[in-house]
């Protein structure tokens, strides 16, 4: 039964449609998969992160049984672990990778021996519905550092008032398309036609603005796009315009072992880059090995959020052993094949929500889209064109049904109990405030600091609100046997 969704998991769209479909969702992915490269220093290799983020995405559905809709993506989790591991090149990268994904595999084992009971346990709604919730919230912060953010390198990072219009421009179209009741296919497509249209008010600003010599309306920055075709002394660069492979972290990990040199790009990222040791592989284990079993209880918020969109418990059918597996095995081939740790994605989430089209054919296609789209250099040039602003308004409305999606849940709990309060409480605020846990793994000569692991806000939120909870389920209990004694 369909219940409320266009298209049910096993649905098929029409084989146009769904290609639009598919675009859509590579959009919602767009912003985040690109930016972790980005930020760790590997802007090159944009092209590698999308094409692992497709072969991840079709490794999860094979261990799925192509059960469960959701995109996998370049991971944020693993941004302070991947900065430990770019000191060691994509060998370091590669290791961490591994050790990450291998973390999914034996609590998949686990799972498979001893069963769930205990994770459910250990992570009851009183722990999910709060953490999806911060998930939306936390993203939200860089939603809106996006949103007034023009591209043109004259303002790129300073807060304009032009891309906050263009931003809302998006958020508005996405909005007014996803809940009119007149036409069906914009409902479907309510992202492509927001993007569309921000991407439209754009550019008229940034052609006034380049009339008119005024940077502050620049908002869009075509620099990429230009780049493509022509060097830097203005000559066509021939067939790699069109057409380019991915530098790929496996093969580029090859030749760092059988030459013994690092790759320009990772020392343009980090310097001091060297060949991974025996001390190194310590090191880049250290930091990735606390952070994949963080991640895993992000992993399980993830899929009770989607089980809640889609009315489908995937933790039962395909069952957390298969999720688990699937994003652990993805993860690894997302960097082999790529560049960059993959998990499930909330804007790909966000996006079956708003939607209503829950179609693993979909998500498929846009595996198979972001593969094909990652050798096509024009795509990918165009793509990285997409205002920060427009992505901002896209994600105002996908960051938000994830933190409602957890409000949600809180419609089970019973907040008038002290200890329901308390763990909501810890989480949220914890989480909201930002409090990392940074674990120091090295000392400098004069005894400070100098390296640490650090575990993202979310991640520490989640720990401390199942300590709050066990630690209090406890207390509750035992009063109530000291009250049954009496």
């Amino acid at each position: 039964m369909k219940k409320n969704l266009v298209y049910d998991i096993h649905e098929r769209p029409p084989f146009g449609k769904m290609l639009i479909f598919a675009l859509q969702q590579v959009l919602a992915i767009l912003a985040a998969t690109i930016a972790v490269p980005t930020i760790i220093g590997l802007p090159t290799q944009i092209p590698a992160a999308i094409f692992g983020a497709g072969v991840g995405t079709l490794i999860y559905q094979l261990f799925t049984k192509f059960k469960s809709p959701v995109f996998l993506g370049s991971s944020f989790a693993f941004l302070s672990s991947l900065s430990v591991a770019i000191a060691y090149g994509y060998c370091g990268i590669l290791l961490g990778s591994v050790v990450a994904g291998l973390v999914y595999v034996v609590i998949a084992l686990i799972i498979h021996f001893v069963g769930t009971n205990w994770i459910n346990k250990l992570m009851p709604p009183v722990i999910i519905g709060p953490t999806v919730t911060l998930i939306g919230l936390t993203l939200a912060v860089n939603a809106m550092g996006d949103i007034v953010t023009a591209n043109s390198s004259a303002i790129n990072g300073k807060y304009n008032l032009a891309a906050l219009f263009c931003g809302l421009v998006t958020f508005f179209t996405v909005v007014i398309c996803a809940t009119q009741k007149k036409y069906t296919m914009p409902k479907l497509i309510p992202f492509i036609i927001g993007i569309g249209a921000g991407y439209a008010a754009a550019s008229v600003l940034t052609l006034i603005g380049t009339a008119a010599d005024l940077d502050y309306l620049m908002i869009l920055n075509w620099a990429p796009l230009v780049d493509t075709f022509v060097d830097a002394d203005g000559a066509f660069r021939g067939l790699s315009a069109i057409i380019s492979l991915p530098d790929l972290a496996l093969f580029e990990g090859i030749k760092e072992l059988s030459s013994g040199v690092i790759s320009d790009e990772i020392l343009a990222a980090n310097e001091n880059a060297a060949i991974i040791t025996a001390g190194g592989i310590a090191e880049v284990v250290i930091a990735f090995l606390p952070v994949a079993l963080v991640v895993f209880a992000e992993h399980i918020a993830d899929h009770k959020n989607l089980s809640s969109i889609i009315e489908k418990d995937l933790i039962e059918d395909p069952g957390l052993k298969r999720t688990l597996l699937g994003d652990g095995v993805g993860s690894i081939a997302g960097t082999v094949f790529g560049i960059c740790p993959n998990t499930t994605y909330g804007e790909s989430v966000g996006c079956v929500a708003i939607t209503r089209n829950a179609s693993v054919a979909t998500i498929t296609t846009t595996a198979f889209m972001c593969i094909i789209l990652s050798f096509l250099t024009p795509l990918t040039a165009l793509l990285r064109t997409i205002p920060s602003c427009v992505m901002g308004g896209v994600c105002l409305t996908l960051y938000g049904f994830i933190a409602v999606s957890g409000l949600k849940m809180f419609k089970d709990l019973d907040l008038a109990n002290s200890r329901i309060m308390f763990v909501v409480a810890s989480i949220l605020i914890s989480g909201i405030g930002g409090l990392t846990i940074q674990i120091p793994y090295e000392l400098a000569e004069d005894g400070s600091v100098s390296k640490v692991i650090k575990i993202t806000a979310i991640a520490t939120a989640l720990i401390i609100g199942i300590i709050t909870n066990v630690i209090l389920t406890k207390v509750e209990n035992g009063r109530t046997k000291n009250q049954d004694k009496k």
